[in-house]
């Protein structure tokens, strides 16, 4: 690949883009200005709500889209596209493509599954319980419980049993680096597919790459021309994810895309 490609970079932010214990991105700044410096959308696609995104968003320098909630909704600022597209509504800056499930319906959903053993979600929690059990600031957490289309979990007991649950209520599952999560028909590579049509609109053909470390990133992973996996914390891979061409990180969270942003567009 070549600076003078129209590259997109998808990325999750937890264990990926940002460190998993700190949150910091600190490692990946050089190849964070790198892609400024050219041009290059960088996307968040993660699990995070939009509140939590924004916050990043704004901390980190980004202004291009960006997928929340394991692809639950597409937030797009306004006049970022000079064209006319399908979006469902606009909130704070954004114009809208809603793919997700409402949470008060995922969460109906999920209080029928309590049988199946214990269920703690977020909307079980205090913004101070998620705090304590993340790691996050208060601030964050509060932001992190302000879900709209996927619920997070902790959950011990009869794991086949809430699958098939999940899958007979017509939902779907996935899991990050800490939480079950629970959600409608969405994905990330479904709502990665949409935004990649979007930017061929507005710049002709493109080349995708996306980063992530976990199950919940595998739909990303699959759908991009370049799928990189980080390593975790303690330098293995998350072996359930596989797809074609993945290109696998030889450092943890912020330092490996560092490392491999670098090497695949400016090396």
């Amino acid at each position: 690949m070549t600076s003078s490609e129209n590259i997109l970079v998808f990325t999750d932010l937890d264990g990926t883009l940002i460190d998993h214990d700190t949150y910091s991105w600190g490692a990946a700044e050089e190849a964070i200005g790198r892609l400024k410096a050219e041009g290059m959308p960088i996307i968040p696609c993660t699990s995070k709500t939009r509140t939590e995104i924004d916050f990043y968003r704004k901390r980190i320098g980004l202004i291009d889209p960006f997928i929340s909630e394991n692809g639950g909704g597409i937030f797009i600022p306004e006049d970022y596209f000079d064209f006319n597209f399908e979006y469902g509504g606009e909130m704070k800056g954004y114009k809208v493509i809603e793919l997700g499930t409402p949470y008060k319906d995922i969460r109906r959903a999920l209080d029928d599954m309590r049988s199946f053993g214990d269920i703690i979600g977020f909307g079980d929690m205090s913004a101070e319980e998620v705090a304590e059990d993340t790691g996050l600031s208060m601030g964050e957490a509060r932001m992190a419980k302000e879900r709209e289309y996927d619920e997070a979990f902790k959950f011990s007991g009869d794991e086949d049993g809430l699958r098939k649950a999940i899958g007979k209520a017509g939902l779907n599952w996935t899991r990050g680096g800490r939480y079950w999560h629970i959600m409608g028909e969405n994905d990330k590579g479904k709502a990665v597919k949409i935004l990649v049509r979007l930017f061929e609109r507005k710049l002709g053909a493109v080349r995708t790459v996306g980063l992530g470390d976990s199950l919940n990133d595998l739909p990303m992973l699959r759908v991009v021309d370049i799928p990189i996996l980080v390593q975790k914390k303690d330098g293995g891979y998350d072996a359930r994810v596989d797809a074609p061409r993945l290109i696998k990180a030889n450092a943890p969270g912020p330092e490996g895309w560092n490392d491999e942003i670098l090497r695949l567009l400016f090396g």
